[in-house]
């Protein structure tokens, strides 16, 4: 080997410096010293001669092309001549001139990096690489492989990985049936260039070790060396299903370790020996290994055979050393699980590899025959076809998706996900012939464990990964089968079914990989591999949580098999509406109560009713709604029976027999909403809801009849009436429950508001406000006066005008300590409005100064720096300068809080633009508040608007809920008047607790602003 100045092939004059290798068999060339693989490989055999042509210049001749090499010297020319055909005169010349005779396989694959084929052949224990078949049958490539360091990985569809510790060869067939040929070669060329033929040379030698002893093959490979007997590939297999314990199988050409000399001798003489065959009885009728012999000395068999030099005893007796075999063996056979076979047309669309969202018509299925057999789903263009178009190893399959009927152009399809994420559509107008199809795909990937899934009448069936709440550091993998509503799941540990009604979750949570749900006894967090199925087990399983249907037991229930709906507007109610006068009576906001209604329906679990954002009337009116619309309502079909009961001394034990008759979730939700009206009817003397007037209520909702008699009103009085007999109940705990309403009213009534306040309620805006504050002055507004409420912060040196429309409470309850509110007169607004009735368009850009709030070791810092902004109807951008064409950074409009001033308090993250001029920051604020309200930055019909809530009676308004005191105490207030006729240009709204001035005046030319 050296270096050698080659010329090209197109006969340059500019020679390529290679390094040269020359064995025996091959001469090689390479682009360095270091490489493995050859850029030529030249057998040897297909060199005709070797000469010197000019200085320092040799050829080397074969059949179809000559190599030009120069070396550096002509000492060093002679020297690789010498040795060149030397090597030469010591081949004998092949026909073929292709030392790859006995190829496994060969032919064109694409090698990725390349812009052609490659023509690729397989050859014992290497894979040569040409560049056409010419070359190939001449016998000069590209370079050779070895595979005693090779592994191959199926990658996708058509490709996969040739590894070796040098380079990584990617290679792609063209069909997934060449695939499957290509990667099956090269692994048996692996098992090649790994196998040692000494130990199956000499167990070969003994005739009767010549055939397999299962099924007669010749040449076999395998043996058992606890049973001393061979056998080929095939039973190979089956004698690794019996398990170790039964059967130890080993390679006689790659397990060399384990055949030690006696092992080899016993298995060359197992059928002459009567001895080890004894032995071999004896252990398998149930005699132990390890047995007590009696002797202190000689204490165990092997121990017996190595005294009396019986080494043949003593190596089967040490193969069998851990071996267990009960006497019951011999009456219990190993089985072969058996292959499931299947066949017929159906209807199939391209894979896809993206999950469906749209309907698949029937012009986009194509008529296939398809096969299942020995694990392999293949479809063909016709049942007379022998080439698939393509197909499925069962091994593959990860999830099999049942759709609904008429989900598609056919009537019945079903989903196949592979886990090279892709999707299979397959479609029959036969139910029967689908469900022959699913139930024998599902029975050839679902592993025997879980074979109990496939008696059910599933929707979804697939593997997944699974976290407990006791070990989340490891995932483990499950079995998962979707029916209905119940999800029944086959874990890793356990041996039986378990099964989730996912109708009581208490929690769903999806992430993009993750799906965690809390039942009422566990937490388990389910972990996608793939994103196509995943996808596809978490949007099933949150609509298999959801409601199925309008009955009460197909609703989101409660571990109490209590409808979420209910338990969570009855908890409402008695929480902050027990006091309400006239509560289930008055009407809420029709509105209203069909959004909650329609939020409930779409996921009740999903909805938190909270106080301000939710009224009771409104809660109130889900509720009866809900009753009122619910399929074969509470009582179900035995509605008539509740009603006839005419005999007041019978009654109640009619109630209790026909309470025992329903079915359990409407057991669970009538007795919930019983001792629910019976708190409500204690307390008759706050909300005015007597017994009477509740049954007048609820008699014909929970009927769902017309009210045209007394007679359903009559049931639930009764209900009401005898609810600790009728249902049972244990009346020191009902007593408790009462004392805790009485805590929760007192407490409540703790709260209510002094004199000198303002009511409040959630869904006040910033100008109902204004409006009540004017009034409460006494102020009289003219036409061009602009009053606005201002949040005002950090002892008056930042403030923020609130949009008319801003909901006042959750901006109230966000204050800080030297916060407040603030009505004042706005006297930019009318500056603001002209400059933007000028403007043509939305946005707005130009120069600003900038400055970003940073915490460094708890330090605030940062300066102000010139910088290009652009203010558009979504976003704000900065730019480091005009002609910057990719924006430093980027704000959604819609999150920010703009302000005027400047507030040094402010954490990150917080950032300051600061004007030149008042007149710029103006424009600038009218911009944002503009794109922020949609472009109704102030209200045209101003005191029409007023006019219309000061005729709204006081409490209509406000209603009966969480107040906001002005400063100072009543007569305080009263004196203000006075002092407001002097000084009407603001109103100070702030907490007792809170002093400050009643005056306020924005100086600053700096906006301030904060990302929610």
């Amino acid at each position: 080997m050296g270096w050698l100045y080659k010329n090209p092939p197109q006969g340059s004059l500019i020679y390529q410096h290679r390094w040269v290798k020359l064995d025996a068999e091959y001469l090689r060339y390479f682009d360095t010293e270091k490489d493995v693989y050859s850029k030529r490989i030249i057998p040897t055999v297909s060199i005709t001669g070797v000469v010197n042509v000019g200085e320092q210049k040799f050829e080397v001749v074969t059949h179809n092309r000559t190599f030009l090499f120069r070396a550096e010297c002509d000492s060093e020319r002679s020297e690789w001549v010498t040795v060149l055909k030397s090597c030469v005169r010591a081949t004998s010349l092949d026909v073929t001139f292709n030392p790859c005779v006995s190829y496994e396989m060969r032919g064109y694959l694409e090698l990725r990096g390349l812009r052609s084929k490659l023509y690729t052949v397989v050859c014992a224990d290497k894979v040569f690489l040409y560049k056409n078949a010419e070359e190939y049958r001449l016998g000069i490539g590209i370079t050779s492989i070895d595979m005693n360091v090779g592994n191959v990985k199926e990658v996708d569809r058509r490709a996969f990985d040739l590894t070796t510790p040098y380079r990584i060869f990617s290679f792609v067939a063209d069909t997934d049936q060449l695939k499957d040929q290509w990667v099956e070669a090269m692994r048996n060329s692996i098992a090649e260039a790994l196998s040692n033929y000494e130990v199956a040379e000499r167990i070969w030698a003994e005739p009767s070790n010549q055939m397999c002893a299962d099924c007669s093959a010749a040449k076999p490979e395998w043996a058992a060396i606890n049973l001393a007997v061979v056998f080929c590939k095939r039973c190979a297999g089956e004698h690794r299903g019996l398990g170790p314990s039964i059967s130890k199988v080993r390679s006689l050409k790659m397990d060399k370790k384990v055949w030690t000399e006696d092992l080899i001798q016993a298995l060359c003489i197992n059928v002459q020996s009567s001895d080890v065959c004894e032995t071999l009885a004896l252990v398998f009728c149930g005699a132990e290994v390890s047995c007590d012999t009696g002797d202190p000395e000689l204490a165990s068999p092997i121990a017996l055979a190595q005294h009396h030099g019986q080494n043949l005893q003593v190596e089967f007796l040490t193969q069998n050393r851990n071996t267990e075999v009960k006497v019951s063996i011999d009456r219990v056979h190993y089985m072969a699980p058996p292959s499931v076979t299947h066949n017929g047309f159906l209807f199939k669309t391209a894979s896809m590899a993206r999950p469906i969202t749209e309907k698949k018509g029937k012009e986009e299925f194509s008529r296939r025959w398809c096969v299942l057999n020995d694990g392999n789903f293949s479809y063909y263009e016709s049942d007379k076809n022998a080439t698939p178009n393509g197909g499925l190893k069962m091994k593959e399959i990860v999830c099999l998706a049942v759709n609904p009927p008429e989900t598609h152009g056919y009537d019945h399809t079903f989903e196949l996900y592979s886990d090279a994420e892709r999707l299979y559509l397959f479609g029959t107008d036969n139910p029967e012939t689908m469900r022959e199809w699913v139930k024998s795909i599902a029975k050839s990937f679902i592993p025997a464990a879980a074979e109990d899934l496939l008696l059910k009448d599933f929707e979804r069936i697939g593997r997944l990964r699974y976290k407990d709440r006791l070990n989340r550091e490891m995932s483990r993998l499950g079995w998962f089968c979707l029916v209905g509503s119940s999800l029944h799941i086959r874990l890793e540990e356990h041996t039986t079914d378990e099964t989730i009604d996912l109708q009581k979750l208490l929690e769903l949570c999806d992430g993009r990989m993750l799906t965690n749900w809390t039942s009422p006894r566990r937490t388990l967090y389910i972990e996608g591999e793939r994103k196509l199925d995943f996808q596809g087990w978490a949007a099933a399983i949150q609509r298999a949580a959801g409601s199925t249907g309008d009955t009460l037991s197909q609703q989101q229930l409660t571990e109490a098999d209590i409808p979420v709906i209910v338990e969570r507007c009855i908890h409402f109610t008695t929480q902050y509406g027990l006091t309400s006068e006239g509560i289930y009576r008055k009407s809420g906001v029709n509105s209203k109560i069909a959004a909650l209604l329609e939020e409930f329906r779409r996921d009740a679990r999903c909805v938190w009713l909270k106080e301000g954002e939710h009224q009771v009337d409104d809660v109130s009116n889900v509720l009866k709604r809900f009753f009122r619309d619910i399929e074969e309502g509470l009582f179900g079909q035995a509605a008539d029976s509740w009603l006839s009961a005419t005999e007041e001394s019978s009654r109640i034990c009619q109630y209790r027999l026909l309470f025992s008759n329903l079915p359990r979730v409407n057991q669970a939700t009538l007795r919930a909403l019983v001792n629910h009206l019976y708190c409500v009817q204690r307390f008759a003397d706050l909300n005015q809801m007597t017994l009477h007037n509740l049954a007048i209520v609820f008699g014909p909702t929970l009927f769902q009849a017309d009210g045209q008699d007394y007679s359903a009103g009559r049931v639930i009085e009764d209900l009401i009436q005898h609810y600790v007999t009728i249902f049972d109940v244990n009346e020191q705990q009902l007593q408790k429950q009462l004392d805790e309403i009485t805590y929760i009213i007192k407490l409540r009534d703790n709260l209510t508001p002094k004199a000198g306040t303002v009511r409040i309620p959630a869904t006040m805006t910033a100008a109902e406000l204004t409006f009540e504050i004017l009034d409460r002055r006494k102020i009289s507004v003219k036409e061009k006066d602009y009053w606005c409420c201002f949040e005002v912060n950090e002892k008056e040196e930042l403030e923020r005008p609130l949009h008319c429309q801003e909901k006042v409470l959750p901006i109230f309850h966000s204050l800080g300590t030297d916060s407040h509110l603030l009505v004042k007169k706005h006297f930019s607004m009318e500056a603001m409005l002209v400059y933007l009735a000028s403007k043509v368009e939305v946005s707005k850009h130009g120069m600003m100064k900038f400055r970003e709030e940073r915490s460094l070791l708890g330090l605030s810092t940062g300066s102000f720096n010139d910088r290009y902004f652009i203010l558009t109807s979504t976003s704000l951008r900065l730019y480091k300068e005009i002609r910057s064409n990719r924006p430093e950074r980027e704000w959604p409009v819609k999150c920010l809080k703009v302000y005027q001033g400047i507030k040094r308090k402010l954490r990150p993250p917080t950032w300051y633009l600061c004007c030149d001029t008042q007149n710029e920051m103006r424009e600038w604020f009218a911009t944002f508040m503009s794109i922020q309200s949609g472009g109704r930055v102030w209200p045209a019909e101003w005191l029409k608007s007023r006019a219309a809530n000061h005729s709204v009676p006081l409490d209509a308004r406000f209603g009966n809920v969480s107040l906001i005191p002005l400063r100072g105490s009543e007569n305080e207030m009263r004196n203000s008047v006075a002092a407001f006729t002097a000084d009407p240009l603001a109103v100070s709204l702030i907490s007792q607790s809170q002093p400050g001035s009643a005056n306020h005046t924005a100086n600053h030319t700096a906006l301030c602003s904060q990302t929610q």
